[in-house]
């Protein structure tokens, strides 16, 4: 037993749960909870949030200290500040998770973990009407934008923006025995070293239908793509 503990404090596993604030503990928390185990996007929103909301009102409270009455009091100060609902609530999911994991490793107890969540302003989402969709489609072919196929895919698809932004040549089947299918395997993120493909939200891709105007629009597309390949090779070997 002793050689497995000094074995676990040699690792960093042992904490002092006496002494320990919940600064020093959200950075453990950060490096060996989140890191490498959720998108680079979604660690960096962690970070983040630990760094410029929850450390500077609360990082010098002892970790068993900790009550739900201190993220009671954050979320009031941050909402009293002018911040948003649902910016208070992606605080309380971010505290929540690693009080959470606090618990299961026997750091803090139960109740500390146990605070509802501001309830999040639900934003009123207003979608283009048919004639406005088919409005745009139309102007994009009239004046060859040439992200006209990117519309059209993403209005007969329902995409998220870094799926779409993510899909690939490999990614399509549009042969014409078959339905036209696309195979979403990845998403386009922006983190702060740039941009980096990563796994769907989901965690594992999926296969949508392709409608008719949906596959016509890709095929011209990639025609339009060929024969721009084709006009650049003639002029790069002239």
């Amino acid at each position: 037993m002793l050689r497995e503990a000094r074995a676990g404090a040699d690792a960093g596993l042992v904490f002092d749960a006496g002494t320990l604030t919940l600064a020093n503990y959200l950075d453990r928390w950060l490096a060996d909870s989140v890191k490498d185990t959720v998108r680079q996007r979604t660690y960096e929103r962690y970070e983040s949030i630990v760094r410029v909301h929850i450390k500077p009102a609360l990082g010098r409270v002892k970790l068993k200290a900790l009550t739900p009455a201190h993220a009671r009091a954050l979320y009031r100060q941050k909402l009293d500040s002018g911040l948003s609902p649902r910016s208070v609530n992606y605080i309380h999911v971010t505290l929540h998770k690693a009080l959470y994991q606090a618990v299961s490793d026997g750091l803090v107890q139960r109740n500390a973990a146990q605070v509802k969540a501001p309830r999040p302003e639900k934003p009123e989402i207003k979608p283009l009407s048919p004639d406005q969709a088919r409005k745009l489609i139309k102007i994009a072919h009239e004046i060859e934008d040439r992200y006209a196929a990117l519309y059209a895919v993403a209005l007969h698809t329902g995409l998220r923006e870094g799926e779409l932004l993510g899909l690939q040549w490999d990614d399509l089947d549009l042969g014409d025995a078959t339905t036209p299918t696309l195979q979403v395997r990845r998403t386009l993120s922006e983190t702060r070293t740039g941009h980096k493909f990563e796994l769907p939200k989901s965690g594992k891709g999926r296969s949508i239908k392709l409608s008719r105007k949906a596959a016509e629009a890709i095929r011209s597309h990639r025609a339009r793509q060929a024969e721009e390949e084709a006009t650049a090779g003639l002029s790069l070997a002239g």
